[in-house]
């Protein structure tokens, strides 16, 4: 059994089906959610992997969002221990400045479905390998990242260059929402916020066009999910992690 951090910036995106992935494995979750505790400074020492979900801020946003710092300042101390770390959108982009790389404005939004694309070191990446071709995944995103210098790109959309990086055989940066189920796709094309920022956004496209494209692409994805995340667990019963666990 594993204690897992999970950073969380909003309600409306938790860690989805990665929730009860975890449970089902008898790991224990800790949510830090910075939108009702936004000076908190939770310890890593006490925990064994490290999940850093999306927001609707921006990684530069730390005036307004001082805990972005303290997040960064995590995900370097889980880079130097090799914990096993998920950083997904807006996590992802913390991890990518962390590393150094560009993080900044896309070309355009995306918003809804679009292709990911293996590169040539899927096929060997302990999570992604099932990617063999494009397919269909989910984006809520106006930024984006490059792939870190020490890092290894292993998806890539045409949109927006590099969708997922590894680092350290055990840390993964992801742009896009694998995460997802149905129920929480609705809600935030329910919720006023994300209505209002895809209109703003410019794309030819409405809520009822993204809830069609769910309805075509998502079991498939969910699948995709499954194995993706099933690898990442795995991690937390490695061999080396149960010498940690025993240690702690």
């Amino acid at each position: 059994m594993a204690r897992v951090l999970v950073l969380q910036h909003v309600a409306a995106e938790p860690l989805g089906v990665l929730d009860p992935m975890l449970r089902k494995r008898g790991h224990r979750i800790r949510y830090v959610n910075f939108a009702r505790d936004p000076d908190a400074q939770p310890d890593l020492n006490r925990y064994q992997a490290l999940i850093v979900l999306g927001g609707p801020m921006q990684v530069g946003d730390t005036r307004r969002h001082p805990h972005l710092v303290t997040e960064c300042r995590l995900i370097e101390q889980a880079l130097k221990k090799q914990l096993p770390i998920l950083g997904i959108c807006l996590g992802g982009q913390l991890m990518a400045h962390v590393l150094g790389a560009r993080v900044g404005p896309c070309e355009k939004p995306e918003i809804g479905w679009y292709d990911l694309h293996p590169t040539e070191e899927t096929r060997q990446d302990a999570l992604l390998t099932p990617l063999e071709s494009a397919h269909p995944i989910f984006q809520w995103h106006h930024w984006g990242f490059d792939c870190p210098r020490d890092a290894v790109s292993v998806a890539t959309s045409l949109e927006s260059g590099c969708q997922a990086f590894r680092i350290n055989h055990s840390a993964w940066g992801f742009q896009f929402h694998l995460e997802l189920d149905q129920r929480l796709i609705h809600r935030w094309l329910t919720l006023p916020f994300y209505r209002e920022n895809l209109a703003e956004s410019g794309l030819p496209k409405t809520p009822a066009d993204i809830e069609a494209d769910t309805a075509r692409f998502l079991p498939d994805t969910l699948d995709l999910a499954d194995r993706v995340f099933s690898a990442w667990l795995n991690q937390l019963d490695t061999p080396q992690q149960r010498v940690v666990l025993a240690s702690r």
